[in-house]
């Protein structure tokens, strides 16, 4: 008994283990429960905070450590929009966001303000304050979103993109009536804001990823890169509020600012997502629900009208900016959902206006008492206003997420019927280049497959050495904890045999294999002899797409890759499909791709580019002895992806015998992978010509002319 005493198991809980114990079993049990309901498990969670609330049963208090946890969550919500956001889709759709941002942002504004003046009869600066609460709003549905693999749609970058834009004017409207009430606003408060901004901005967009590029390629531990890229977020998060902007926009930009550096495929963004899903954001959710008091409701009319008010008009603003975004664009009903679900939450930036609000007092009654620019009812009234808007966005982000997602996945079973599965073979023999090749297997693969990589080492068939199968055992599965680290599973595979071409061979067609990615060790460089025995051998007996890859620096490193095409490489039959391989690389790391190519190469291209968004730029490059002058374009964290042939192919050029001299010697200090497209005699294996073209029958149903030559690319790019 006395040791139970000393536990001080009194309400509200004190001891700080059972305080995370409990914590982390309402992460795990309260979303299990409430699913069986068909309810969101962020509803759950906010649900659970009330309850065991200091408003609720009391047994656990928002303290300091609820703050702390639930600030990062929030600010981890943030910097994963940013994160995750298709940099070259938000590009193509800045001016898109820009108009759903001011539609989010205005209505609000005017409808919040109008009702605050003839409804609840405020004044002007708390009416218009009121607004600014509706008009910002908190990504609370984004992991929603996430989960549902939908974040590369276009409504979700527009509305991402639109609410930092909603949430630095209503934060800046704060600033404005909460200087006014003090007597502030001066020319020189204009001039201190707008600086402060500029200054935060230009460190975060411009600094942070210069550092975080130095970093990345100095540090490989795995845990050092985490806890740099948190501190990237707080640095960020702290020099927005410093520079008088909120928290949330520091951490959004830092997102931005490093999304190039922390590829979607990489086993970094694994941990990102994997930590904040888990811990973080579930501590937020929990703590806004402590915020909610039920009991306020029963007690006074007034709460209760402002509330109702509040709740109505920012749900109403919410969708009518959602509305309008829709029919502004075009989108589908999914995604307009989408749009509303991710706007509709209203908590950071609401909590931080009302509780700003609430502490500015601008007189007193003739009772004396303080009257507060935000009153206790407007006060009460917010925590009902998050409680219900919350809960309306998830229930609707969740069901037009699942239709989205539906709409996306539009046509794949027809086509899953007839794709065989691609398999990504990588012979392992350096551990030295083991986990960039797995990387890069991991970033040009089907996201879709998780088990399409095979990890290959050969054995010579003679050797009596036993050790070498350990050595050979210790290399796979070194490669399979580096796929696995991205959620992808890694098949191993060691054979013996006395011919290495025989083994990979051999292995290729037992597997079904459609890529293979061959590397090089980082201090043996390219050879002629290379070329000439594996290379030439592995090529001459099989037709399978070929990457021979040498890494000088990490993948997430490279800002942009220049790709060589050489003439009438569109008129091999494995053109589209080295390109989906590059265009992944491109999609999935956030690097630009620099063409360089034929006119008519560079058609082809630009058909796929319009339809499927990446940062390109096109260059017309014909002749391959001028090759060399791409040593003076190639700059510090570029790289050089070389499209090869086979001496039969249509696209072989003599000069592409010298290549292995030229990048020893002027390309050495920058990655470079060379492409050997899978390449078909005419009428061999079932492919057919057009204008001298080979294309694949199943692939081409329905197609009849090269000018269709952007939807074949297409239908391999839904295979995704």
């Amino acid at each position: 008994m006395v040791f139970l005493a000393e536990l001080n198991l009194s309400l509200p809980w004190q001891n700080p283990v059972l305080i995370f114990a409990s914590i982390l079993f309402i992460i795990l049990f309260a979303p299990i429960i409430l699913n069986r309901f068909k309810i969101p498990q962020l509803i759950g969670l906010i649900v659970a905070g009330a309850i065991i609330g200091p408003n609720g049963v009391n047994l656990l208090e928002r303290d300091s450590s609820v703050v702390l946890f639930g600030t990062v969550g929030l600010l981890y919500i943030m910097f994963l929009a940013g994160l995750e956001i298709d940099m070259a889709e938000f590009k193509k759709n800045s001016s898109k966001s820009l108009v759903f941002g001011l539609y989010t942002f205005l209505i609000p504004m005017i409808l919040g303000t109008l009702g605050g003046l003839y409804i609840l009869d405020f004044s002007l600066p708390t009416s218009v304050l009121l607004a600014s609460m509706f008009a910002s709003h908190t990504l609370l549905a984004y992991p929603i979103i996430s989960k549902m693999g939908i974040v590369k749609n276009k409504a979700v970058n527009i509305a991402v993109g639109g609410t930092v834009i909603t949430d630095t004017l209503a934060l800046l409207v704060l600033a404005v009536v909460v200087g006014m009430s003090a007597g502030e606003i001066t020319s020189d408060f204009w001039i201190r804001l707008g600086l402060s901004i500029v200054i935060f901005s230009a460190i975060v967009v411009f600094v942070f990823p210069i550092i975080g590029r130095w970093f990345f390629k100095k540090f490989e531990d795995s845990v050092s890169q985490y806890v740099f890229v948190l501190g990237l977020v707080f640095l960020a998060a702290f020099l927005a509020e410093a520079a008088g902007v909120e928290a949330i926009i520091g951490a959004f930009l830092a997102g931005l600012a490093i999304n190039k550096l922390v590829p979607h495929t990489s086993p970094l963004m694994n941990r990102i997502e994997f930590v904040g899903n888990a811990l973080f954001i579930p501590f937020f959710l929990i703590g806004v629900g402590m915020l909610i008091d039920f009991r306020v409701f029963f007690n006074d009319l007034e709460t209760i009208k402002v509330a109702v008010v509040m709740t109505v008009l920012a749900t109403l603003s919410k969708f009518l900016a959602a509305w309008l975004t829709q029919k502004t664009y075009k989108f589908s009903a999914a995604q307009r959902d989408v749009i509303f679900g991710l706007s509709n939450a209203q908590a950071a930036a609401t909590l931080a206006a009302v509780l700003v609000g609430y502490k500015i007092i601008v007189g007193e009654d003739a009772n004396g008492e303080p009257i507060r620019l935000l009153g206790e009812s407007i006060l009460n009234g917010t925590i009902l206003m998050i409680l219900v808007t919350c809960t309306i966005a998830s229930f609707v982000a969740q069901k037009g997420a699942a239709k989205l997602a539906l709409e996306e996945a539009e046509g794949e079973e027809e086509s899953d019927e007839e794709e065989t599965g691609e398999k990504i073979l990588i012979p392992i023999n350096y551990p030295e280049n083991i986990e960039e090749l797995v990387h890069l297997a991991v970033t040009i693969k089907s996201q879709s497959q998780k088990d399409s990589l095979i990890g290959l080492n050969i054995i010579p068939s003679d050797s009596e050495d036993s050790s070498k199968e350990k050595h050979a055992r210790k290399l796979l599965e070194k490669a399979s904890v580096y796929a696995s680290a991205t959620d992808n599973q890694l098949t191993e595979l060691v054979r013996y045999d006395s011919n290495i071409v025989n083994g990979i061979t051999n292995v290729v067609k037992e597997n079904k294999v459609t890529d293979i990615i061959l590397g090089l060790h980082k201090d043996q460089g390219i050879s002629g002899s290379f070329l000439g025995k594996l290379t030439e051998g592995i090529l001459s007996k099989i037709n399978v797409t070929a990457m021979i890859y040498n890494s000088v620096q990490p993948l997430n490193t490279v800002g942009r890759y220049v790709v060589v095409i050489p003439p009438q490489a569109e008129k091999e039959m494995g053109f589209a499909f080295w390109l989906l391989r590059i265009w992944n690389l491109g999609r999935n790391t956030g690097a630009k791709l620099s063409f360089y190519g034929t006119k008519e190469s560079l058609f082809y291209i630009k058909q796929v580019q319009k339809k499927f968004s990446v940062e390109a730029q096109f260059n017309e490059f014909a002749d391959w002895e001028d090759f060399l002058i791409l040593s003076r374009e190639l700059k510090d964290n570029d790289a050089l992806v070389v499209v090869m042939s086979r001496k039969s192919g249509d696209s072989y050029d003599p000069m592409m015998e010298r290549l292995p001299k030229y990048l020893n010697k002027y390309f050495k200090n920058n990655n470079y992978i060379l492409v050997y497209p899978m390449q078909f005699n005419f009428d061999e294996k079932g492919y057919t010509s057009y204008g001298g073209t080979p294309l694949l029958k199943p692939l081409l149903a329905g197609v009849d002319s090269l000018e269709n030559f952007g939807q074949v690319v297409g239908q391999l790019f839904k295979k995704k």
